[in-house]
This record gives structure tokens, sequence and C-alpha cells, in this order.
């Protein structure tokens, strides 16, 4: 079905329920698995800076590290083989919703997997959606995996 299927993961609910899903379906179609973690250097939220200061980058990096990690346990517990990749944003041309396709691209991902945290109102508009502009720069199909994921029966 798939080769190769790309994750997103950002270290939040939402993409846990992602991650699930897609090494669920990665395991049943035999795919392997990308498991990816965009780290934005350029503009964080909130800080009113045009870059990440360096003690600041650095605890982000571990963070998205720690996050790589347990979704690289994660699989290897799913036996789905797994691939990570910590990819940093330092081109303020570019979002995320763009490297992850770039990404998709460069790792020939016939699928895409991530979450969609459900924000309404200000919080979209002032974060954006990054699951809504995957949906529209991809060129594989997307899946996504909505924020209240964990709350439906199976």
């Amino acid at each position: 079905m798939y080769g190769r299927i790309l994750i997103a993961v950002d270290g939040s609910d939402t993409s846990t329920h992602a991650l699930r899903e897609g090494l669920a379906l990665a395991r049943q179609s035999g795919s392997q698995a990308c498991v990816a973690h965009v780290l934005d250097a350029v503009a964080p939220s909130g800080l009113g800076l045009t870059y990440v200061p360096a003690e600041l980058l650095g605890a982000y990096r571990e963070k998205a590290r720690c996050v790589l990690d347990e979704a690289r346990a994660q699989a290897a517990e799913a036996g789905v083989h797994c691939e990570t990749e910590l990819l940093e944003l330092t081109d303020i041309s570019e979002d995320v919703a763009q490297r992850l396709q770039r990404c998709a691209q460069d790792l020939g991902a016939e699928l895409i997997v991530t979450g969609t945290h459900g924000r309404r109102g200000l919080a979209r508009a002032m974060l954006g959606s990054v699951a809504e502009n995957l949906v529209r720069l991809s060129t594989c199909p997307v899946l996504l995996v909505p924020h209240n994921a964990a709350r439906r029966p199976r």
C-alpha cells in the first residue's frame, strides 16, 4: 500500500495520537516509517525575536530529541522499521508545513500522517494551521488525525 510513511510529531498529545495511527498503518501495510519533528529556529511565537537564543535553541533541540527517541521506542515496540529526522527551520521564508513537504519529497514518502489540534478563532488565526497548509502543499496523500482521536471508541 505505502512503502514509506512520514509521521510528523511535535510532542503534543495530538501528535502522540498521530504517531500511534501512523505506526499502526505502517505495521499493517509493512511500510517503513520516518518520524519527523520540525524545530522552528527562526521566529518562536510570543518572544518577539527573529531568532532563538543559543541556550533556548539547545533546550528545544533536547526536547525534540526526546520526542524522537520516544517515537523510535514506540516504533520498535510496534515492530515497525523507523528512522527519525530532526528538521530545523533556519530560513524565514519557509514554514513548518513547507519543511515537512520538502522532507516527504526527499524521503520519497507516499503518505504523511499528522495531527490536527482543532484550534478555532483567535488561536487558529494567530498560530495558523500546519495541517491545513500541509494538505494544500502535499504531493502525496495526508492522513489527518484529530485532536480528540483518543476519545473515539476503538
